[in-house]
C-alpha cells in the first residue's frame, strides 16, 4: 500500500511539475477592482499561480485533518489512561447519569 502511494505521488509530482514548466509565462492576474475601472494585477507566471492555488486549498484541509487526528489522539489517551488506572489497585466504577438516576428512583425513601 506504501508503494501504490508513494508512486501515485511521484506521478502527481512529475505532472505537476511538467505542467509548471511548461506554463512558465507571465500572465495578468487581476486582484481587486478599482473605482476608476482597472484592477489591481500582477504578472505572474501560470505555474506559479497554480502552485500557490494548490497549496491554499490544501493549507485548510491539512489543518482541519492535524486538529481532528490531535483530538482523537488526546481521547484515545485519557480513555487508555482510565483503563490503566482501573486495572491497578481498587477497581473504580464509572457511571453515567443515567444509571446514577436509575440506582436513585430504586431506593425506597424511608420516612420518619
Amino acid at each position: 500500500m506504501q508503494l501504490i502511494r508513494t508512486l501515485i505521488l511521484l506521478l502527481f509530482t512529475i505532472a505537476l511539475v511538467a505542467f509548471v514548466a511548461i506554463n512558465w509565462e507571465p500572465v495578468s492576474l487581476n486582484l481587486w477592482p478599482l473605482a476608476d475601472g482597472n484592477y489591481v494585477h500582477l504578472e505572474w507566471p501560470v505555474g506559479f499561480i497554480v502552485l500557490i492555488s494548490m497549496a491554499l486549498g490544501f493549507l485548510p484541509m491539512w489543518l482541519l485533518h492535524k486538529g481532528a487526528r490531535w483530538r482523537l489522539n488526546r481521547r484515545i489517551n485519557f480513555l487508555e489512561n482510565t483503563v490503566k488506572s482501573s486495572s491497578q489497585g481498587e477497581p473504580t466504577v464509572v457511571a453515567t447519569t443515567t444509571q446514577l438516576e436509575q440506582a436513585a428512583q430504586e431506593q425506597p425513601t424511608s420516612s420518619l
